[in-house]
């Protein structure tokens, strides 16, 4: 085990115990209702770049810096602004669905909160879910090809792979399931949850792109050691 290794565990582990420990978890509810655009741009940003770091560590058997590192990191908080409103949208949305007799409801309470959950997050995976990879994927490309000319980012992207695996595969086979259990959680716990995920999300969408064109002979110039 390298010393990077022990670093990002570390630093993961002090953030499970700033999240779980009594004082501190109160102060993150806290500021997550207080302040919920500013905390979704804060964790996401930091979790899903860890993700990212961590998928290079499998890949080439160490952490490398990637190049822009600090611009993908403010796209991840972007985004993280955007599943605020987002994760809101769609609970309350199939609520509402459910109070009109849009999609059933089930008189045992346990089930009928399982169900809920899993409409919440199938709806939201299978609609959101791939515009924001998109998004993603693309503004990803542009920071690592240093261009925002998008015939080129849009040609350089394997979009064959991205629909075969990330859309298709790990929609329904991880995030729906994931997302399912996240909201049948409270709603100070969903933060927790998704948190946690954002790490898996950055590894996800980092291991699934692959280079870019040209990118292989110019590796050397676009990424260094951490």
């Amino acid at each position: 085990m390298k010393k990077k290794d022990i670093l990002w565990g570390f630093s993961l582990i002090l953030i499970i115990f700033f999240l779980v420990y009594p004082s501190t978890h109160e102060i993150f509810v806290g500021a997550t209702k207080s302040y919920p655009y500013i905390t979704g741009f804060v964790k996401v940003s930091l979790l899903a770049t860890m993700g990212e770091l961590l998928a290079i560590r499998i890949k080439d058997g160490d952490f490398i810096k990637p190049k822009g590192l600090i611009l993908k990191s403010i796209v991840w908080g972007f985004i993280g602004v955007v599943f605020v409103i987002m994760f809101d949208l769609f609970s309350s949305g199939v609520l509402s669905a459910k109070s009109k007799g849009l999609l059933p409801t089930l008189s045992n309470s346990t089930l009928d909160r399982f169900v809920t959950a899993f409409f919440t997050s199938a709806l939201m995976n299978l609609t959101f879910a791939p515009t924001f990879m998109s998004f993603h994927r693309v503004t990803d490309t542009c920071i690592d090809l240093g261009t925002t000319n998008l015939n080129r980012v849009l040609k350089s992207i394997d979009w064959s792979g991205f629909i075969s695996f990330v859309v298709i595969k790990t929609i329904p086979l991880f995030w729906i399931p994931a997302h399912t259990l996240t909201f049948m959680l409270p709603g100070e716990y969903r933060v927790l949850s998704a948190s946690f995920l954002s790490i898996a999300l950055g590894a996800i969408l980092a291991l699934a792109k692959r280079p870019v064109a040209n990118s292989n002979s110019n590796s050397n110039s676009n990424s260094k050691s951490l």
